[in-house]
């Protein structure tokens, strides 16, 4: 990305941008491997890719409500990391289908960067390679499956507001350096000014039917037909087991005599048009999760929903702002600064959390009235320090306090006593060059061999999002001044932002061909499990209180720690009853609160050295996990 810290024109609603394209990159290092290998197809092929994984395109109906089952396709790019046990083994459980949020998130890259710690806390605590009789049948070992939801990276076709990459970058840098809303007393015309500029044009390209008259995409992009795509993607792996299970089965017989019961191709039998649901959505992830079960509650086995979004006000507008909470995870960077003191908190000052909080403000009032100018060094040139960028590194840590804390303190420190290099510096460390490839200047500007992974991550979430939100598209200068004032009394820590994403939606004029307009509620085939912090910026825990009661035998499971989702602070005890869900189905008691193992700025709890070495494999993928998101995808 040319600006991967310090712009607002990566946009994103209720998001975990924490998957960033450049996991996808990393690892193609490994091994070589392009999409444009695989042809895409209406069955679900795997093709081995990305070293230890399995890649599919999977084709799927731009519109499923044409009647004469012609027009425009989406091929859906899907990786796979397979099970620990064939799909032949009893102990195989399914395909567990992922979402990071967004919208806009990649689950491909989700898979690659954290698949395998899903992947520990979905299966049996067991080493299935490691026989044990009484167990054969109870544990399960699953696939965990991501993809690319329509206009998202990888999957085609895809779509750009701008005619090049270098036009986008150059966009880019310039509302960077403008700041976020709020920046100053003309910020808010500019802002408004550049969101018209760029939502008329990038949606009236989107309203525009292709060369030969057949659907337009942007009228396809929005939530419900995702989840359709959802269902398609259960059924083609079931067609898929199936298959799988008749191989195995020519060989079982093959080499061990003929099997009169056919078991293997008994146990993989694909459920035609019943094959049902495993899913684990985050953030946004959750309205893809609740939208699927209200659309199609009969086709739920299981479905985690973590760092749960309120429906209706996503969809509609309706009900409290989500930020009410924000302002109260900064508080807690408070409490926790003072009380580990200033070996661990380089922003502690003597008074305790008041003081510290007063100390804050001040600091944000001397940047809002005069930037900080940052001379060049031996490996960047010369910075401006803004009110915005400040404001970006609290966004971090109220989202993520187990980093975000401390670089909070160790950023706002330095900016306190006049010094601005390491931020410049981590500004500069997001930016990257654009010069094309000789491969794209023969290709053309938005051919595959000039694609960056992850560049339209931000407009895809724009796409997505004011497709869903039609409400957002018809607000008008006065009604937004409104929201945003409401905005900024709920959360004087990101109220600028938030307001700021509702902004993103201005000018924007395109309304999609299916829609859901609710109620959002459905008796399901098996009860959805809500999980949620007790303290989340964006996601409060009264919207999770409010979904479960909309999906009657679901129930909240509650994790005692701040930020958003439960990757915000490793809990041992919510992902054992997340694994114990997955593996028999069975539901946390009503009302069940677990702790986090770990708080920020404060460390490790006490209890850490009685855990078992099953327990502590466990939180060592659950560290893991939280210490690989890279600051620079944090959303922006």
């Amino acid at each position: 990305m040319a600006v991967a810290l310090i712009t607002l024109a990566g946009l994103a609603w209720w998001t975990l941008p924490f998957y960033g394209a450049t996991s996808e990159s990393s690892v193609r290092s490994k091994e070589e491997f392009g999409w444009d290998q695989i042809t895409s197809s209406q069955s679900l092929t795997y093709h081995d890719c990305f070293h230890g994984f399995q890649c599919a395109r999977l084709e799927v109906p731009m519109d499923y409500n044409r009647s004469d089952g012609q027009g425009r396709r989406f091929a859906i790019a899907i990786t796979r990391l397979p099970a620990k046990v064939p799909v032949t083994d009893s102990r195989y459980g399914g395909a567990i289908l992922v979402n990071p949020g967004g919208p806009g998130g990649s689950g491909v890259a989700q898979v690659l960067r954290g698949g395998r710690s899903l992947q520990t806390t979905v299966d049996a605590e067991a080493d299935p390679n490691v026989e044990d009789p009484e167990r054969i049948s109870q544990d399960k070992y699953f696939d965990i499956i991501g993809f690319d939801p329509r206009g998202v990276n990888n999957t085609t076709p895809g779509f750009s507001c701008f005619p090049n990459l270098f036009s986008q970058r150059n966009w880019e840098l310039q509302v960077a350096a403008e700041g976020m809303l709020g920046s100053s007393d003309d910020a808010f015309w500019r802002t408004w000014d550049r969101a018209i500029a760029l939502n008329t044009g990038c949606s009236a390209s989107l309203t525009m039917p292709s060369k030969d008259g057949e659907e337009a995409l942007g009228e396809h992009l929005n939530t419900p037909p995702v989840a359709r795509d959802m269902l398609e993607i259960a059924e083609r792996h079931g067609e898929w087991r199936e298959k799988q299970g008749l191989a195995g089965q020519r060989q079982h017989d093959r080499v061990h005599g003929y099997d009169p019961r056919q078991t293997l191709v008994a146990r993989t039998r694909w459920n035609q048009g019943q094959e049902k649901l495993l899913y684990w959505g985050r953030s946004y992830g959750t309205i893809l999760g609740s939208t699927f079960a209200t659309m199609f509650p009969d086709r739920i086995h299981r479905a985690v929903l973590d760092a749960v979004v309120d429906a209706d006000k996503y969809y509609l507008g309706h009900g409290p702002n989500p930020v009410e909470d924000a302002d109260a995870i900064f508080d807690q960077f408070t409490h926790y600064c003072s009380a580990v003191g200033a070996d661990n908190c380089p922003f502690y000052v003597p008074g305790g959390p008041t003081a510290i909080r007063e100390a804050y403000l001040a600091l944000e009032d001397t940047l809002h009235n005069r930037s900080l100018p940052v001379r060049s060094s031996a490996t960047r040139g010369p910075e401006v320090v803004t009110w915005s960028d400040l404001k970006i590194i609290l966004r971090i840590a109220v989202y993520q306090p187990m980093q975000g804390f401390s670089l909070l303190a160790k950023f706002a420190s330095e900016l306190a006593k006049g010094n601005g290099s390491a931020l410049a510096d981590l500004k500069h460390g997001g930016r990257s060059p654009s010069c094309p490839s000789s491969q794209c200047l023969q290709a053309g500007p938005w051919s595959a061999e000039c694609q960056v992974p992850g560049h339209n991550e931000a407009y895809s979430s724009t796409a997505i999002l004011c497709a869903d939100a039609e409400y957002l598209q018809s607000t008008g200068e006065e009604e937004f001044r409104h929201n945003w004032e409401t905005l900024r009394e709920d959360s004087s820590m990101i109220g600028d932002y938030w307001a700021g994403l509702l902004m993103s939606c201005v000018g924007w004029n395109l309304k999609p061909k299916w829609k859901l307009t609710g109620p959002f509620t459905a008796n399901t085939s098996h009860p959805l499990l809500f999980v949620s912090n007790t303290l989340d910026p964006v996601t409060p825990l009264r919207s999770a209180r409010k979904m479960s009661r909309s999906f009657p035998g679901s129930v909240l499971l509650q994790q005692d720690s701040e930020g958003h989702s439960t990757l915000a602070a490793p809990s041992v005890c919510v992902h054992k009853l997340i694994r114990k869900y997955f593996q028999t189905g069975e539901l946390p008691p009503p009302g069940t609160v677990c702790k986090a193992d770990i708080k920020p700025l404060l460390g490790a709890s006490p209890t850490a050295q009685e855990r078992s070495a099953g327990d502590q494999r466990l939180y060592d993928a659950l560290m893991e996990e939280a210490q690989r998101m890279p600051i620079a995808r944090l959303p922006l």
